[in-house]
């Protein structure tokens, strides 16, 4: 079955399986095909699709209410405890959240933040960087091409070199905030030094900037730790999730001080609003994945073992690198075409792999935490098969 001619199509080259179900690591298509999803619907669906424990949560809270006013006019169950368990996994000075509906929006709002709180109105984002599509989060994204055609953007954005310690000269007393990826995704898993982020936290604290850490891909355990910062013992004054927060929902947030978030609520008030955001259903969902994540699978303590072995089994004269961090891994070819044939390849093989928009010679690997070792041992087979075929 095609797409429907009244569809909106976001290339013209969709991969074009037609979905039946998901369960798990695997999805299924009409005919009954299984394919084994190496990608987690981009980084979205990291305890596998349709874990138990959110749908029982999924259809308890359908049960009470779904929207009743927009975020921040009554108190919801959800929306609360929700907030309380995230306060109880962050570290103390990220201990107020505000919910929203997607990444993009996330990081939005955390600008807006950043503005409000310091008076300022520059922004130091990183080149090659990705925050989102709409128009002040694609402003501060570092790709290129996928911006000329929409300018101009907001003013005031000034793009560095990740990972160079040295440019981070360009942050100064006129800066509001920086915004960057812990692990940057988009470029094609580009992971700092093991002092990039502390360096950069102290020239934040220095000049009264804030630190903003993305963590809308790498956040839910990604990484190999719930949230990646973690890994870098280095805390920043906004981190914004989305993605793999809601458990296979769509849900964001912003989180920061209840000193800062205090800001929002006055001159003006309502500083920040939201129809949907904090959808109860959703954030049902979410708390159910984070207490899939901390309470109820132990995943989390072998995704280190689990991307490591993806790296001694692709061994291949055609892979130039492999960057990895946890189960977050780019596979570098030497172009995009034989990136797009192994990806048309793997489809066949029964595997769903994508590519970077960053990044075009490299295939995204980002499976479910929850993937075995003897289907990281199965992937790796196809996917030697599919460069064999090249």
């Amino acid at each position: 079955m095609a797409f429907s001619e009244h569809l909106a199509q976001t290339s013209p080259f969709p991969l074009g399986i037609e979905i039946a179900r998901a369960e798990g690591c695997y999805i299924f298509d009409t005919s009954g095909k299984r394919y084994l999803d190496l990608i987690s619907g981009i980084a979205v669906t990291n305890i596998g699709h349709r874990h138990p424990h959110v749908i029982e949560r999924i259809y308890s809270q359908l049960d009470l209410y779904l929207h009743v006013i927009p975020f921040g006019e009554f108190s919801q169950a959800p929306q609360n405890k929700l907030a309380d368990k995230l306060a109880s996994l962050l570290p103390d000075s990220l201990n107020c959240s505000y919910f929203v509906n997607s990444g993009t929006e996330a990081n939005e709002a955390a600008l807006k933040l950043a503005k409000r709180a310091t008076g300022r109105h520059e922004i130091v984002a990183m080149k090659r960087s990705y925050h989102g599509g709409t128009h002040g989060s694609l402003s501060v994204s570092g790709n290129e091409v996928k911006k000329q055609q929409f300018r101009p953007f907001v003013p005031g954005t000034t793009f560095i070199d990740f990972n160079d310690a040295s440019q981070l000269r360009h942050i100064n007393k006129k800066t509001a905030a920086v915004i960057v990826e812990p692990v940057q995704g988009d470029a094609g898993v580009r992971i700092p030094d093991a002092d990039y982020l502390k360096i950069l936290r102290e020239k934040c604290t220095e000049v009264g900037a804030l630190l903003i850490f993305d963590e809308i891909q790498t956040g839910m355990g990604r990484t190999g730790s719930l949230f990646a910062f973690e890994q870098f013992n280095v805390v920043p004054d906004i981190l914004t999730l989305a993605k793999a927060f809601g458990g296979g929902m769509p849900i964001g947030a912003f989180i920061s001080s209840k000193k800062l978030m205090d800001l929002l609520t006055h001159d003006p008030i309502l500083g920040h609003i939201t129809t949907f955001g904090g959808h109860p259903v959703c954030c049902a969902a979410a708390l159910a994945n984070l207490e899939v994540l901390t309470e109820k699978e132990s995943w989390l303590a072998g995704v280190h073992d689990k991307g490591k072995l993806f790296v001694q089994l692709l061994q291949h004269d055609r892979i130039k690198e492999i960057r990895q961090i946890g189960l977050m891994m780019a596979v570098e070819l030497n172009t995009p075409e034989e990136v797009d044939r192994v990806i048309e390849n793997l489809l066949e093989a029964g595997i769903i792999g994508f590519y970077f928009l960053s990044t075009r010679n490299a295939f995204r690997l980002a499976p479910p935490l929850c993937i075995t070792t003897d289907e990281i041992k199965w992937a790796c087979e196809r996917i030697i098969e599919a460069l064999d075929e090249l």
